[in-house]
């Protein structure tokens, strides 16, 4: 959620621009909020909370004693250096000013009356669109049901999965947790693909989390863990790591993919 700061000594003129704002979130359905409508510097950063990361729509000629728009934008740029600046101004040519300051502004927004909406939007747009571009790709996970929940399990935290003592049931194991839930090793082996070994007929282990490999004791090492290795498995682990080129020898040698 981006928290939205906008502070502007006009009364209709900061009315206007939440409600332009408040609108195009809600059609558009960002994960944006308007926190605060402040009428002066002071009012804004009383309600400056914990998060960061803020959107600040500043009006420049903020009558506001010792304070405008510039001084204001170089105070939250202290405290939120990844803030976002927007200014909004009646006058176009002041715009060269927020170089004079060092703020990197993001957008430059002139109150023309019958513009404003559109440039406002336009610019959440461009915004929108960043975080976009900016956003990680996703964590693959593995989702499970135990009980009633669902669990979202990332794929990078799984080392193997185990048949429980349960019929029709498998273990999960990660670093520090083990989760029981209804399934098949059969069919998650089917879904998960090359990225899981079947080391036995009861174990199915993440390939690069094998950390030692003991031929002579049928006995994978997963993440600290025992895991058992039948010897037709045995054949097929020698077959893989030579194809990716990982050293095998004949009894608990290291690996690491």
């Amino acid at each position: 959620m981006i928290d939205i700061y906008l502070c502007d000594d006009d009364a209709s003129a900061r009315r206007r621009i939440q409600t332009i704002l408040e609108k195009k979130i809600l059609i558009e359905d960002y994960d944006m909020r308007v926190v605060c409508s402040a009428d002066s510097a002071e009012t804004l950063l009383m309600a400056l909370g914990d998060r960061r990361q803020n959107i600040y729509l500043l009006d420049v000629e903020l009558k506001d004693g010792q304070w405008d728009g510039f001084l204001l934008g170089r105070e939250l740029r202290r405290r939120d250096p990844r803030g976002t600046l927007i200014y909004i101004t009646s006058y176009g040519d002041l715009a060269p000013r927020t170089f004079q300051y060092h703020l990197e502004v993001f957008d430059y927004i002139v109150k023309t009356p019958d513009r404003l909406e559109e440039s406002i939007c336009r610019c959440l747009e461009a915004f929108q669109n960043r975080l976009l571009l900016e956003r990680p790709t996703p964590v693959q996970v593995y989702t499970l049901q135990t009980g009633s929940s669902l669990r979202h399990i990332p794929m990078n935290e799984i080392l193997f999965f185990e048949t429980a003592p349960r019929s029709h049931h498998v273990l999960l194991h990660t670093l520090d947790s083990r989760m029981d839930f209804l399934g098949s090793l059969n069919e998650i082996q089917a879904s998960l693909g090359e990225r899981f070994f079947r080391s036995h007929r009861a174990y199915l282990v993440a390939f690069d989390k094998i950390q030692r490999v003991d031929l002579r004791r049928g006995k994978l090492l997963v993440g600290e863990r025992e895991c058992l290795l039948s010897r037709t498995a045995g054949r097929e682990l020698r077959k893989r790591m030579d194809a990716n080129r990982v050293p095998f020898g004949n009894d608990l040698t290291p690996f690491k993919k």
